[in-house]
């Protein structure tokens, strides 16, 4: 993408690399193609803010290839400096990218979530997308830490089996930095964080009506299904929008 939408949080550069649903379709199918490994990441605003404070969160993301906006106000931010992207949320990627591993014939993997989710979602895809080869599936253990022996020998398994694309759906900053951690330790396996885009898939949780979604309001919806717990978040990333607002509209007009 030319012109990339940057930000920069303690001198990491965290760029939009991906404009949209397309180019991430055609970036994933090339590199499977190629036999190479990727990880993608979906910014969002309270990835905004644990980039902030978390080294360890900086550093993993600095090691994904490929960024999608994920969010509505990530998107808006762009468009204030004059960069043009579409909303690329990791759940939405979920079945476009499990199609593109049955056509580039690569095995996939799953980790994340709960063994119940992963076995409603097995048979979502079994059903939706005949020929493609789930051959990873694992549910970690309450308290994984993505940096601890238990994770390396989870990426061993994941390379061990075969898969060449694998969801990780840990949450953040759990998944991204797995997903780096990976690409250090098997770096031809392709990482796609998803966040709840498992559990959505299984339909575990439901997504915000459209109508929601169109109006920018999918953060409303959850919020008032969790309140004690999201509400705190969402109020910290009101807090940092308009000190994004004013770095963003500082690059418009810049190459």
């Amino acid at each position: 993408m030319s012109r990339e939408m940057s930000f920069d949080y303690a001198g990491t550069r965290v760029a939009l690399t991906i404009r949209d649903m397309a180019a991430l379709k055609r970036a994933v199918a090339g590199r499977l193609a190629a036999g190479e490994g990727f990880a993608v990441a979906t910014l969002n605003l309270d990835h905004m803010v644990k980039l902030r404070s978390d080294a360890s969160f900086r550093a993993a993301y600095a090691r994904h290839e490929l960024v999608t906006a994920d969010g509505h106000p990530v998107a808006w931010l762009a468009r204030l400096a004059g960069r043009r992207v579409a909303l690329v949320p990791g759940s939405d990627a979920v079945l476009p990218l499990a199609r593109m591993a049955v056509a580039e014939g690569a095995p996939l993997g799953l980790f994340g979530s709960s063994q119940v989710v992963l076995d409603q979602v097995r048979a979502r895809l079994a059903e939706e997308l005949p020929g493609l080869q789930l051959v990873f599936a694992e549910a970690p253990p309450m308290g994984f830490d993505p940096d601890s022996p238990e994770a390396e020998a989870a990426l061993l398994r994941m390379r061990a089996s075969g898969a060449r694309l694998v969801f990780l759906a840990l949450g953040a900053p759990k998944q991204e930095r797995l997903a780096a951690r990976g690409r250090a330790l098997v770096p031809e396996l392709g990482f796609v964080s998803v966040g709840a885009g498992l559990d959505f898939l299984a339909g575990g949780q439901r997504r915000a009506p459209r109508l929601l979604r169109m109006l920018s309001l999918e953060w409303l919806w959850r919020m008032l299904g969790a309140p004690r717990r999201l509400a705190p978040r969402y109020a910290r990333c009101a807090a940092i929008l308009p000190g994004e607002a004013r770095r963003a509209l500082a690059l418009r007009g810049r190459d």
